[in-house]
């Protein structure tokens, strides 16, 4: 996911109350959690209730991610410690998130942003994700 993530819900969330996410008792999921979580998924993910980007999960650790209304992305994730890192081969650098399965949906939390708002999963499809833009593969 990329690093505009914490201004992005920060302006979003100004004229809205939303209910603040304290730290999970529940471990992060690992690599092989967060696979068979989502491979094979196209997971919409919010910021304080409002659509934040869409994300596709393919085998092999690839995956395709776009802000809402955004172009597409091609990257790849691996876990490093407690964090599902995603690496989009850009100058954005490494995006690297905990993930957790709550009863809510799969939440994720940036990397040293655990006052913020997390990204919560809006909805999840095995459609894939619908790309237009120069940097998409065929």
């Amino acid at each position: 996911m990329h690093p505009a993530h914490a201004a992005a819900t920060i302006a979003l969330g100004l004229s809205r109350p939303f209910p603040s996410f304290a730290p999970l008792a529940e471990p992060p999921l690992s690599a092989e959690e967060f696979d068979a979580r989502t491979i094979g998924r196209t997971i919409t993910y919010s910021a304080f209730g409002q659509p934040y980007g869409v994300e596709q999960y393919l085998p092999g650790h690839k995956v395709i991610w776009a802000f809402a209304e955004g172009e597409c992305k091609e990257g790849t994730w691996f876990q490093d410690g407690d964090y599902i890192c995603f690496d989009y081969r850009d100058d954005s650098g490494l995006q690297c998130w905990t993930f957790h399965d709550t009863p809510e949906g799969l939440m994720a939390r940036f990397l040293g942003d655990d006052e913020n708002e997390p990204l919560v999963s809006l909805s999840e499809s095995p459609e894939p994700l619908s790309c237009q833009g120069p940097e998409v593969g065929v």
